[in-house]
């Protein structure tokens, strides 16, 4: 049976490229019929917190990308936070240096600082020098009885090549002597990522390692680790890196990078799931919108991507603005008012009567407080409001002054009456038509552009309507 899973490390927001890696992980999963596994990988005592994994759980929750086996539904494989698993790491670990594929590394810190700046001084590869490597049993003793800190690292057989085969992108050859005596256990007892990966992909029976192609170069090592163990290897994967415009990798300096950003500002889950998917995969028909039950349905290795996709913002509101177009407004309604109004005291029923004439146009959930604000506050204009009407401070007030009966006479429920003698108004005001709804507009709404303005105007009611108008001329006067 397909078994994968997604390890992120609880240590800040969750990222975006978690959501990712998680989406391609599930949907190859359910394409299979497998298991997908959610493990926290918190071995950084420094930087990991609860609070942090439990933004990624709510995060994968939110995003609905629910997971087989991991914390809080447990499983058969647990535990799943490597921070509860130190004993097995040691127990491997202890494997190793038996069989002679580790060795204890007695290195100080300050060592190691000069051979790095040594290194860097006369352009040379960046890696354990192998000062250790050669040190004997007895020496070892005696460090060890002497209590001298230590790390516990990979021998890498420096001769020969490594390969593994990426499902997406064939065989992968790197030289050994490019390969460094990784860290696999710290001085403080707790595993690196190398170690912690490999042991815990193989006791959980992973079939598949299914992560970004930063990784590639890491996965060497883990190779390595697996023939050491003599274990079997799982079949690797590694998806295209999300990128910015200019081809760098994304970063929270380029874009937000964080799950919690892109929930606040009012981005729906398909949405933004749909994204992800197209930044790896395609239909067969290229189509742009669908879901991820299609995503997992159609799904196979060879087809995902090997480019550079470039993570745009601008394509995200798009879709997310395809989504939000295809909910019903009690749907939609729902979705805005838990998401905030911002500074708004708002009622529900209120927004189901305002969101039709904003469903359009917007792109985000909190879009919604940002174009129909007018409808709930008092609108505050200046002079310098009108200067797209493109007349003298006088001329609009005269203008909107005239306006006024206009509007009184005919009503607000005949909209296209309105418009028609709003347009009469402004040939005989000799002004052009454009002039005057801008002028109207900006009185009432405080805002140039806005929904339909009739339509709003009925919303907001004729006695409103008229005051605002009102309280404008005084303004312009």
């Amino acid at each position: 049976m397909v078994r994968v899973r997604i390890a992120p490390s609880p240590t800040g927001d969750p990222h975006v490229g978690t959501a990712y890696s998680a989406l391609f992980n599930w949907a190859f999963a359910r394409h299979h019929g497998g298991t997908f596994i959610l493990r926290i990988e918190d071995t950084d005592r420094s930087r990991s917190t609860p609070e942090s994994e439990a933004a990624i759980i709510e995060s994968l929750r939110w995003l609905g990308l629910d997971w087989d086996e991991g914390p809080i539904k447990g499983g058969a494989h647990g535990p799943y936070r490597q921070s509860e698993r130190s004993e097995i790491y040691a127990e491997h670990v202890d494997q190793l240096l038996a069989k002679a594929k580790a060795y204890r590394c007695f290195c100080t810190p300050e060592r190691l600082a000069e051979m790095r700046a040594d290194q860097k001084k006369h352009n040379r590869q960046f890696g354990y020098d192998g000062h250790c490597r050669g040190l004997s049993t007895d020496e070892v003793d005696e460090k060890l009885a002497a209590r001298i800190p230590h790390v516990v690292r990979l021998r890498v057989d420096k001769e020969g090549t490594t390969s593994f085969t990426d499902e997406i992108r064939g065989t992968v050859n790197f030289d050994n002597e490019n390969v460094d005596d990784q860290v696999l256990l710290k001085s403080d007892g707790f595993p690196t990522y190398h170690l912690a990966n490999v042991v815990d992909d193989h006791l959980m029976e992973v079939t598949h390692v299914i992560r970004a192609e930063e990784w590639i170069s890491s996965t060497p090592k883990h190779v390595i680790l697996y023939d050491a163990f003599g274990w079997d290897r799982p079949a690797f994967i590694h998806l295209p890196l999300l990128r910015n415009k200019n081809k760098s990798k994304i970063s929270k300096r380029k874009n937000p990078t964080s799950l919690l950003f892109y929930r606040e500002k009012g981005y729906l889950p398909q949405a933004l799931l749909n994204f992800l998917s197209l930044m790896g995969w395609s239909t067969a028909d290229e189509e742009e919108v669908f879901t991820i039950d299609r995503l997992a349905a159609e799904i196979r290795a060879r087809d995902i991507h090997v480019g550079s996709p470039v993570f745009d913002l601008e394509k995200l509101d798009w879709l997310n603005g395809v989504y939000i177009r295809s909910l019903g407004i009690e749907e939609l309604a729902d979705k805005v008012m838990e998401t905030g109004l911002g500074d708004m005291e708002v009622g529900r029923d209120q927004v189901v009567k305002v969101l039709p004439l904003v469903q359009e146009r917007m792109k985000t959930l909190t879009e919604f407080s940002e174009r129909a604000d007018f409808f709930f506050k008092e609108v505050a204009t200046s002079v310098e409001s009108f200067k797209k009407v493109k007349l003298a401070p006088g001329e609009i007030a005269r203008l909107l002054e005239r306006a006024v009966p206009v509007i009184e006479e005919v009503g607000l429920d005949a909209a296209d009456l309105l418009e028609t003698r709003l347009r009469d108004l402004a040939v005989e005001c000799e002004v052009k038509v454009g002039q005057i709804f801008m002028a109207v507009r900006i009185a009432v709404t405080g805002k140039s552009a806005t929904p339909p303005l009739i339509e709003s105007m009925a919303v907001l009611g004729q006695a409103e309507c008229v005051a605002r108008i009102g309280r404008a001329v005084a303004i312009l006067r």
